[in-house]
């Protein structure tokens, strides 16, 4: 039975929610579902490197042999063998990780949410990098903080200014491998510099790494989190080594920390799905991603060069980038007088997508920056797109 001609609720949202807002990439990726647009946007890995068949393989067997306990509610801290395999896999150089130091969560994202909720409160000071991962001031934003920006150059962040601005801080967050957005490293020694002035002020850093197999040579460089495991809060996911679909990352820390995130996590979603940590379980457990992981880096280092050596080609003197030793971006700075914003209202126009620089970052925004991501994109379709944006950017330029 339906009434007839009810009084429309006047909604009335919280605080929090009427300050919410929605990411510049999510809205960007609607115009980038034309089939005609180039788009270097998304942060998507490319799906020539999911494991369709492995994943399909992983489901029916799990489905056969364990189908109750999968579609069973399951622990709030995770699948305990997938747990035991993690910690086993981040104990390395004299520092041994537990399982019960690690919690699974339905995505990165996710654990970045809990952090907030168990750490900041209104007003309190949270340090990020100069530009730092939209997805990261998303989370932390809706808690209120203080967002205080931490200096970088052309190496990254630089842990001086974590000593300089860094007093009474709740928490660092720091990305130092192939950086979102700008595909920079922190070299080993920065990391070493890094975690000793967060240990020594007190402040929690949080390691969030979900790029860092993907360098393109050498082997990856050592995690903070094994320089300073009561110190130093280690975030991983699946989602670029084997499919973001399954919404499936991790959170390691000290125990005491751990507990109060699950907490966190049971008023959120119960648990992460059991059939995809089983799945996931299923497909790692016997060493695939060694095998698998030199694929994806092998794709993605010949997709990058094809895009600097475009850019190298079509893009005007006074264009800076970056040169990314793995991952999926690279960050351009564009002459001073020109708005990416405006940029990317043009090359719409031109069926080239991408995204401005400028909500990457916390306070005063740079906006003659732009993310290029090279992943999905084939490297006729990105040299057809880094031409036509050297274009619009020569247009843009005085002669």
């Amino acid at each position: 039975m339906k009434l007839e001609n009810p009084t429309p609720i006047n909604w009335k949202f919280s605080d929090r929610a009427e300050q919410l807002q929605s990411s510049a990439i999510r809205e960007i990726l609607k115009v980038t579902m034309r089939p005609e647009v180039i788009s270097f946007a998304g942060g998507l890995p490319s799906p020539e490197t999911f494991p369709v068949e492995r994943m399909k393989a992983a489901f029916d067997k799990v489905l056969s042999t364990q189908g109750k306990a999968a579609l069973q509610y399951g622990p709030t801290d995770g699948y305990a063998p997938l747990r035991e395999f993690l910690a086993d896999s981040l104990s390395v150089d004299g520092s041994r990780i537990l399982p019960e130091q690690i919690l699974m969560v339905s995505g990165s994202q996710q654990g970045l949410d809990l952090l907030g909720k168990v750490l900041v409160d209104e007003g309190s000071k949270v340090l990020v990098e100069t530009p730092s991962y939209l997805g990261a001031l998303q989370a932390f934003s809706v808690y209120r903080p203080e967002f205080v920006s931490v200096d970088t150059d052309a190496h990254g962040l630089i842990p001086a200014s974590v000593a300089s601005k860094g007093a009474g801080a709740r928490l660092m967050y720091a990305l130092p491998n192939f950086q979102n957005p700008t595909g920079r490293t922190l070299s080993v020694e920065r990391r070493v510099e890094l975690v000793e002035t967060c240990a020594r002020m007190g402040i929690p850093l949080i390691e969030d790494n979900p790029y860092g197999d993907l360098c393109y040579s050498g082997e990856p460089l050592p995690k903070m989190l094994n320089m300073n495991p009561g110190g130093v809060i280690y975030m991983g996911s699946f989602s670029k080594v084997l499919t973001p679909g399954i919404r499936l990352g991790y959170v390691v820390g000290p125990t005491p920390l751990i507990r109060k995130l699950e907490q966190a996590k049971q008023a959120a979603d119960l648990h992460t799905a059991q059939l995809t940590q089983m799945v996931v379980y299923e497909v790692i457990k016997d060493g695939f991603l060694a095998e698998h992981i030199p694929t994806i880096r092998n794709l993605y280092s010949r997709q990058c060069n094809v895009m600097l050596d475009a850019m190298k080609k079509h893009f005007p003197a006074g264009v800076e980038w970056t040169t990314p030793e793995g991952g999926m971006f690279i960050w351009i700075t564009l002459p001073a007088h020109i708005d990416s914003n405006e940029l990317l209202a043009e090359a719409i126009q031109q069926n080239v997508a991408f995204v401005p620089g400028g909500p990457f970052y916390a306070n005063e925004a740079e906006k003659n920056t732009m993310r290029l991501s090279f992943v999905t994109v084939s490297p006729e379709r990105i040299n057809e797109g880094i031409e036509k944006l050297g274009k619009l950017i020569k247009a843009r330029i005085p002669a």
